[in-house]
């Protein structure tokens, strides 16, 4: 019951103080459950994010439900997941309950503004900490990815299902202990 009320906490503070989208939380989560609680090494942490983020559905929920799934199954994805959704739920019942009083406030307006810069900060910062990881064409091939995405409308998921069939590929067909980037 420990680790559940942890997994439970653990995620409401992160839930709680993050603005922006899922992907500005990632330092958060990587902080907490690799640093601070060693659930995850960064490696495993970075094959979660992965998933999380091809997944379909919010990157957030989907972290805390593989996170809390591997730390304690199915009551570890629900205790995560309800940790990281109540402090949403109960800020924007505030914020929809006294919107007219705040709507053209221009204090509240100011304030948004002066987070944007953070949350593209938080947002890139777990970016940038991958690419370092990275061979140099791997990150050649995303831009190349990107910019077929970007320029030509091709939808990325074509590039997700080939990213991971190349990767079971290559998995299977490797020597033991070959395909490790451990």
């Amino acid at each position: 019951m420990k680790t559940l009320l942890q997994l439970f906490w653990t995620f409401f503070k992160i839930g709680a103080f993050t603005f922006g989208s899922g992907y500005a939380m990632i330092p958060m989560i990587e902080k907490e459950v690799v640093d601070r609680r060693k659930w995850f090494d960064r490696d495993d942490f970075y094959d979660q994010f992965a998933l999380a983020s091809s997944a379909p559905g919010p990157f957030a929920l989907n972290t805390a439900v593989f996170v809390g799934y591997k730390m304690k199954g199915w009551w570890g994805s629900l205790f995560a997941v309800l940790g990281a959704v109540i402090p949403s739920f109960l800020i924007i019942l505030v914020i929809a309950m006294y919107l007219a009083d705040f709507r053209g406030n221009r204090y509240v307006e100011a304030a948004f503004k002066g987070i944007r810069p953070a949350v593209i900060a938080l947002i890139a910062v777990p970016f940038i900490n991958m690419l370092r990881k990275l061979p140099w064409y791997f990150m050649v091939l995303g831009c190349a990815v990107a910019a077929v995405i970007c320029y030509l409308g091709v939808s990325p998921i074509y590039f997700i299902l080939a990213g991971a069939a190349i990767g079971i590929v290559l998995t299977f067909y490797s020597k033991p202990g070959e395909g490790d980037t451990k």
